[in-house]
């Protein structure tokens, strides 16, 4: 799996600064690409972070990489978990609604507008994005509904982190010296 597409993709995820990111892998064969994410973990769970499919399309895969300790923060939040309950989750475990998210991918009707509690977006936007009944102030990472200074800060953070982060590894820097241990794994 492509180091470059990993860091273009989940830079802020790999510094510690987002839950989550998801991109799109374009594979060859469904049995080598598990594989490269299975190489991927051995990387990534030393260090609190974990690589999983979340659907397959043909030969192209939509691979999330998160940290569960920030997932289970994020979901634990009173306003993501009422959230996720009224869309059918069972909000007992991240792992079971994670399951629940790969479930509601592969079903076909769509992309759920819930995923962005699982990359880490603050619950009033994804409430105001699921509602929709009144324009965004802001589009970036995610649509922002309610704090946009906050979101906007947040935005110039990421963006720098790529930047920095792509500047690094074409200067040669691995995705292990790239990727930021949480604070319990460390």
């Amino acid at each position: 799996m492509s180091e470059e597409i990993i860091v273009r993709h989940c830079s802020p995820t790999l510094a510690g600064l987002k839950t989550g990111s998801i991109f799109a892998y374009d594979f060859s064969c469904r049995s080598e690409m598990l594989r490269e994410l299975r190489e991927l973990n051995r990387l990534l769970v030393p260090k609190g972070l974990r690589a999983l499919p979340l659907k397959y399309e043909s030969e192209r895969a939509l691979v999330y990489i998160y940290r569960p300790d920030m997932l289970k923060r994020d979901l634990s939040d009173l306003a993501a978990h009422r959230l996720l309950c009224r869309c059918g989750y069972s909000c007992k475990n991240c792992c079971e609604d994670i399951v629940r998210l790969q479930k509601r991918l592969k079903s076909g009707g769509g992309f759920p507008h819930e995923i962005g509690l699982f990359l880490g977006y603050p619950p009033s936007d994804v409430e105001g994005f699921i509602k929709n009944d009144r324009p965004c102030r802001l589009c970036g990472y995610w649509k922002v509904y309610s704090n946009e200074a906050q979101a906007r800060r947040c935005f110039d953070k990421f963006s720098k982190c790529t930047r920095v982060y792509s500047r690094l590894q074409r200067q040669g820097s691995t995705l292990d010296k790239l990727t930021v241990g949480s604070r319990k794994y460390k």
